[in-house]
């Protein structure tokens, strides 16, 4: 059964720890405007009826959706962090569903815009992207966005955190947490969405976000990253991981100013025929 790939990536996550879901939505980042301005554009000049966030977490691409669409659906498995998305979600015109991408259970031709956001590499991604076709209306868009690690800061915090991302792909490989997604390159998304041959137009497009952040922002998302919770629960060290270095390096640069960051965001399109 295709959706083994999800559970699979699911239990060896950390995401179900106790604490980490909440965690999780208080530290990633949401979507910019800017890109969601652009997809809404390019999926109906900006009029959604119904937007589907495939892997939608703790809800925080969801409720991006709030204010440019009739209706969001947020289709999750992990039970642990789909309840955190309802707990955190206010706005009405969102539900959530409990399902895999491949299975949403939702009408054929009922979505303007699918989207995938920080979730395309926990799935497998053929039977997810016939879903998503099968759901689309004509014309519609799939739309898989993820943000790019480490943020600029500064050349010390980035090089430290450039540091902590390497040692915990060492620790990853040492300890052999082979959860699925960490095996699915995040490059090679829009080489899939092309060869599934379900899409009339494929592309990528590229965006950027720019905000204050203070030192504990930074820190929270990188304590926030997939398989952190999970190695430190198999007795991977602070310290091993990099993290140690990276607070205090952060700490001494930024101190308790706040700074500029600047975060990279990736789109991987296919737009579905009209006819």
């Amino acid at each position: 059964m295709f959706n083994e790939f999800s559970r699979d990536a699911i239990r060896q996550s950390g995401y179900l720890r106790e604490g980490f879901p909440d965690f999780y939505d208080a530290n990633r980042l949401s979507p910019p405007a800017v890109l969601l301005d652009a997809l809404a554009r390019y999926a109906g000049n900006g009029d959604l009826e119904l937007v589907v966030d495939l892997g939608s977490g703790t809800g925080l691409s969801a409720r991006a959706w709030a204010a440019r669409a009739v209706e969001v659906v947020g289709v999750e498995p992990n039970e642990a962090m789909l309840a955190v998305a309802v707990a955190q979600t206010p706005q009405t015109n969102i539900r959530y569903v409990d399902a895999f991408a491949a299975e949403t259970g939702l009408p054929d031709e009922s979505a303007d815009l699918v989207t995938c956001s920080q979730s395309f590499h926990w799935m497998e991604r053929g039977p997810v992207l016939a879903e998503a076709a099968r759901v689309l209306r004509p014309g519609g868009v799939f739309a898989a966005y993820d943000y790019d690690m480490p943020p600029l800061v500064h050349p010390e915090v980035d090089a430290a955190f450039r540091r902590h991302l390497d040692l915990r792909g060492r620790a990853r490989d040492e300890r052999k947490v082979e959860a699925g997604w960490t095996r699915t390159s995040k490059h090679t998304h829009l080489g899939a969405i092309r060869e599934s041959g379900l899409f009339a137009h494929t592309r990528e497009a590229v965006f950027h976000e720019s905000a204050e952040v203070d030192a504990d922002r930074v820190i929270g998302l990188a304590r926030s990253l997939g398989l952190v919770p999970e190695l430190r629960a198999l007795g991977v060290s602070e310290q091993d991981l990099g993290l140690t270095a990276l607070e205090e390096t952060t700490r001494r640069i930024l101190g308790d100013s706040r700074v500029p960051w600047v975060v990279g965001y990736r789109a991987r399109l296919g737009v579905k025929a009209l006819s």
